[in-house]
């Protein structure tokens, strides 16, 4: 069962990202004040989504509903129990992306081709997911890294405790 924790490690991963609490109880995710994700009391998530996603949404989750503001479709509301993670991990970046400001959203798009080794001066060693994870953020050099905590790299979704080892050995 996907859980608040997971929505909430999945939102966050992505930068400039912030969460916040709203009326009655909703846990709200934006990017640069623009809400992409969210999740009420009741667990149901609600995902910004342009019109062709919120068509695969319906069509794969039959418990999903169209999220409407006056006629204007804007995404999708579903019960968090009835997504499964790594669906909610797909449709969190596609929200993600279609709220966030272009230029942010294509450094983040452009991650998905980093190969390991070949970015910056970043080890070859962390691996895919750790190499797309950090340039999606716009972290290209061992400069960057070592501005940053573990727990700052922990919490970048592909990047595990494996990558983070490697990174601080390579540092030192």
């Amino acid at each position: 069962m996907t859980t608040l924790a997971q929505l909430r490690k999945a939102a966050l991963s992505y930068p400039e990202t912030t969460e916040e609490v709203v009326g009655s109880g909703i846990v709200a995710f934006t990017v640069r004040d623009r809400r992409f994700a969210s999740v009420d009391k009741d667990r149901l998530v609600e995902l910004r989504l342009p019109e062709p996603d919120v068509e695969e949404v319906l069509v794969a989750h039959p418990t999903a509903q169209r999220l409407v503001r006056g006629a204007a479709p804007v995404g999708v509301r579903v019960a968090i129990g009835d997504i499964d993670g790594q669906q909610l991990n797909h449709w969190v970046r596609r929200a993600w992306l279609s709220r966030a400001p272009k230029q942010l959203a294509a450094r983040v798009a452009a991650g998905d081709t980093a190969a390991p080794g070949e970015v910056g001066d970043l080890p070859k060693a962390i691996g895919g997911p750790a190499t797309r994870a950090l340039t999606g953020a716009g972290i290209t050099t061992l400069a960057q890294v070592a501005a940053l905590t573990d727990a700052d790299l922990l919490a970048m979704h592909g990047v595990g405790p494996r990558a983070v080892r490697i990174l601080r050995e390579t540092l030192t």
